[in-house]
């Protein structure tokens, strides 16, 4: 590309302009598309719109006593439910053993283990993206940054880049890079290989590996539910998930 006949300030703003192009381009790769913002259009006829989902939302008042011990182990102060059911929770509760069995699954793998939620974070986007889930990759990309995970790593796991091609990326460490391969070797090959397992009990011991392998099999779980029930994000949030191109 020739620039001609340009003064120095005019020249400095094509770079910039050319920069940007260029950083957009690796961003958000040829073969993938952003999907934008929810709208009305885009929930199918067989959602109810008090879920959002294919059942309709459960009332506590409908529930008996051992439903309602579930219902109120969700949604009560401290667990992110304090104003009432939605996603995934929500389709579990029409079983409330099912629901209320699975809340301390939850709080153990997301809360109760040593890595912190940074971490937990890298692991739950990178299930996500390996189960091609919009509404967890969209519910969880927003946390995963107030978590402090790095926007560079979550560009590569968002659109699976290869972990060995890629530039160094600053607090992408062995740590992080075994979470990653680990998440999408289990996801989505056979087999965990032997060395990405070995070095993965190196990082985090017997205990932190069952740990690791239960949250991802936890939302696993959130997403066969989220997929069963085709559980739709609110309107006017945004799809932050790409999805392979035409």
């Amino acid at each position: 590309m020739k620039i001609r006949n340009l003064g120095s300030g005019a020249c400095a703003l094509m770079l910039v302009i050319c920069a940007a192009l260029s950083t957009a381009t690796q961003a958000q790769p040829a073969e993938y598309q952003l999907q934008g913002t929810q709208t009305q259009d885009k929930i199918p006829d067989d959602i109810y719109m008090d879920s959002l989902a294919r059942l309709p939302q459960v009332q506590r008042d409908d529930l008996d006593a051992a439903g309602q011990a579930a219902f109120d182990t969700y949604v009560r102060p401290g667990t992110g439910y304090e104003t009432g059911l939605r996603g995934p929770v929500g389709m579990w509760m029409h079983s409330p053993a099912l629901a209320q069995a699975e809340f301390d699954v939850r709080q153990r793998v997301r809360y109760g283990t040593t890595k912190d939620q940074r971490l937990t974070e890298l692991i739950i986007l990178s299930t996500a993206r390996e189960i091609s889930n919009q509404y967890e990759w969209s519910a969880h990309e927003p946390l995963a940054q107030a978590a402090g995970l790095e926007q560079e790593i979550i560009e590569l796991i968002k659109y699976r880049r290869d972990i060995d091609a890629s530039p160094a990326i600053d607090g992408f460490g062995e740590t992080e890079q075994t979470l990653v391969q680990f998440t999408r070797e289990l996801v989505s090959a056979d087999k965990v290989r032997s060395p990405t397992f070995s070095k993965a009990i190196e990082l985090f011991g017997n205990e932190g590996v069952v740990d690791i392998v239960g949250l991802i099999g936890y939302y696993n779980f959130v997403g066969m539910t989220l997929k069963a029930f085709d559980v739709q994000r609110p309107v006017g949030t945004e799809l932050l998930l790409p999805i392979a191109a035409d």
